[in-house]
């Protein structure tokens, strides 16, 4: 019971971080996405659309998970699907995870959402980033963006970062 609050509390940290800074956290975790952005347009987080999709998801609890809405610098609009996972290690069904959720928001509103994760562990061998299915004619290779904030070298540790340490690497003032 004790790390299950550990985790809510963990999540409400990340869900903040992503909401209220989400242009330094997309520039911090991913540099190269951030800078097809077009930051002077307004981006809108869609929770209650992502809840209507998770919403059903009763196999797994849903984490510090935002599907935000982004106009790209040549004009188009995309949704993204940012999800943190912070957990002390691997998870065989991650992939699937991340593969259902993006299937179930084209599903839900026929649109495709670019999928990305940041990863809180220190297992230096799990990396998810595709889920893949195969039988005879029929397959599926669902990849998606991950950086680990546990292992990247010169950040934090982001399972017992203070909030200074994350405002001071997200260059916050």
């Amino acid at each position: 019971m004790a790390e299950d609050n550990k985790r809510a509390d963990n999540d409400s940290a990340w869900k903040e971080i992503i909401e209220i800074y989400f242009p330094q956290a997309m520039q911090f975790f991913f540099p190269q996405m951030a800078a097809l952005i077009d930051w002077n347009s307004p981006f809108l987080f869609l929770d209650k659309e992502f809840q209507s999709v998770a919403y059903d998801a009763e196999q797994w609890r849903i984490y510090a998970d935002k599907l935000i809405s982004v106009k790209l610098l040549e004009g188009k609009n995309v949704w993204l699907l940012i999800h943190v996972e912070i957990q002390a290690e691997s998870e065989d069904i991650f992939a699937q995870r991340m593969f259902l959720y993006n299937i179930r928001i084209f599903d839900y509103y026929g649109q495709h959402a670019t999928s990305v994760a940041i990863l809180c562990d220190s297992d230096r061998d799990w990396r998810p980033n595709h889920y893949r299915f195969q039988f005879l004619d029929t397959g599926i290779d669902f990849r998606f963006g991950t950086v680990n904030s546990y292992l990247a070298p010169g950040k934090m540790d982001v399972k017992t970062a203070t909030t200074c340490q994350v405002n001071q690497a997200l260059n916050i003032k």
